[in-house]
């Protein structure tokens, strides 16, 4: 152990800069946490709470043979705190799992406060400290003189996008004699996790046109006004086309209507949003309408005519870096391996995307504080290490922020057959991703052995 580093730094405590955190000082580490809230909120954030799901309260599909759900139980088999958060905070949301967002950052919030070695200091920062080993995890909406400081770093450009927040209903406010309840195909509970919107092709034309025209909100800082594709406003996405939404989030396969018995022309799904089901959102309905156009135009969707907002949509603006070049798999600055960065500043979109790189970040950044050489490394083999790779392939010219997906994983050098075979595929890549993810929890258990030896 290189002793004349007392601590490691992590800027930020949303998901990436909790979980960095939680994930150091395991190895008995001391953490130096900074935050700027509540001193200074974001446009995006509310709360004073740590790791504040803005966007959804889903965390996305749940079960291994797809992307994000091999990613979760990835994260769990290495003692993720955001997963644990995640697990004890659940709602019902079908195949998905969502989350009272409440209940979930108040668990985070609480296991950083209450660990030993996680000092949380609230003040804003201008620069990036040079006494330790820092992680860099202040997301999307980086700005200011930190802002500044990181193109000093980095030398290159920082790219950005737009990303927009979908409303949040009251639940007693929904007409449920026009709405009902069901998971698309009957998953989830028997009376159906989703509350349910109908609408007859007459209904869909008439409110596809008003959202097409409505007005939006203007958008301020850039003049790149472009979208995530994984994070499109629902009227952008209706100009595209006039069926677009009805295979998006308006598609009504596999929701059976009661009072018909047979799938709608269109249908909107509203999410559960906390424990008590007093709030629901709107799946798919990010957006920068103006509030008051919110209002009317939703109001055109059956069941929702006099609903009543906790909160309306809003669109904020996301910063990453053109990482590829930048960083290392092990998510440090090439030209400064004392410097980390983790969350979606890296490129990787998602919640637990930001997650399993606040946690990948802080494994290597815990190594070079103990001077310790891992003898496992999770490689494009496993989806975390995937992500690690994608994001620092100096081959990849035009970057754009990813998603988890199999995509970017090792093949499995195996054909599969039949109507099945991909779900064959990926039930086969996860099984030999949680096998070295067992290997490299080992290791890890290895490594904090070592360190608490050492003490």
């Amino acid at each position: 152990m290189n002793n004349s580093r007392r601590y490691i730094n992590v800027i930020g405590a949303g998901l990436a800069g909790c979980e960095a955190a939680n994930c150091i000082a395991s190895f008995g580490i001391e953490v130096h946490l900074y935050e700027m809230k509540p001193n200074r909120m974001s446009p995006a954030h509310k709360s004073d709470l740590f790791a504040e799901l803005v966007c959804s309260n889903s965390l996305r599909a749940n079960n291994i043979e797809n992307a994000v759900g091999l990613l979760k139980e990835e994260l769990r088999r290495v003692d993720s705190l955001i997963m644990h958060a995640a697990d004890s905070s659940k709602v019902p949301a079908g195949g998905a799992l969502a989350v009272d967002r409440d209940e979930f950052s108040s668990y985070i919030t609480s296991s950083i406060e209450k660990n030993p070695l996680i000092t949380v200091i609230c003040e804003e920062v201008d620069d990036i400290p040079k006494d330790a080993i820092t992680i860099v995890a202040t997301g999307p909406l980086t700005d200011g003189k930190l802002y500044d400081n990181i193109m000093s770093y980095t030398g290159s450009n920082q790219l950005h996008f737009y990303d927009a927040a979908a409303p949040i209903v009251k639940a007693d406010s929904i007409d449920m004699s026009k709405a009902f309840r069901a998971s698309r195909y009957g998953k989830g509970e028997a009376d159906g996790d989703y509350i349910n919107c109908p609408m007859t092709k007459e209904e869909y034309l008439r409110f596809y046109n008003e959202l097409i025209n409505a007005q939006c909100a203007d958008v301020h800082g850039f003049e790149d006004k472009s979208v995530f594709e994984g994070c499109m406003p629902i009227e952008t996405m209706a100009k595209r086309g006039e069926d677009t939404m009805r295979y998006g989030p308006l598609k009504p396969v596999g929701l059976v209507d009661p009072t018909t018995g047979k799938e709608a022309y269109a249908c909107l799904q509203l999410r559960q949003d906390d424990r008590n089901e007093s709030m629901y959102n709107l799946v798919g309905f990010q957006t920068r309408l103006k509030w008051p156009e919110q209002k009317r135009v939703f109001g055109l969707i059956p069941g929702l005519e006099d609903a009543e907002y906790y909160r309306y949509g809003v669109m904020h603006r996301n910063t990453y870096l053109n990482s590829p070049g930048l960083l290392s798999s092990d998510y440090s600055l090439v030209s400064n391996p004392n410097l980390f960065f983790a969350g979606q500043i890296t490129g990787v979109e998602g919640y637990i995307e930001s997650t399993a790189s606040g946690f990948l970040a802080a494994f290597y950044a815990s190594c070079k504080f103990l001077d310790v050489e891992p003898d496992i490394r999770p490689g494009s083999n496993t989806m975390i290490g995937a992500m690690a790779e994608y994001i620092s392939d100096s081959r990849i010219s035009k970057f754009v922020p990813m998603n988890a997906n199999f995509g970017i994983v090792l093949p499995i050098g195996v054909k599969f057959k039949g109507k099945t075979k991909k779900k064959d595929k990926n039930s086969a890549i996860a099984a030999r991703s949680l096998e070295v993810i067992d290997l490299w929890k080992s290791s890890i258990e290895r490594i904090k052995e070592l360190s608490h030896e050492s003490e």
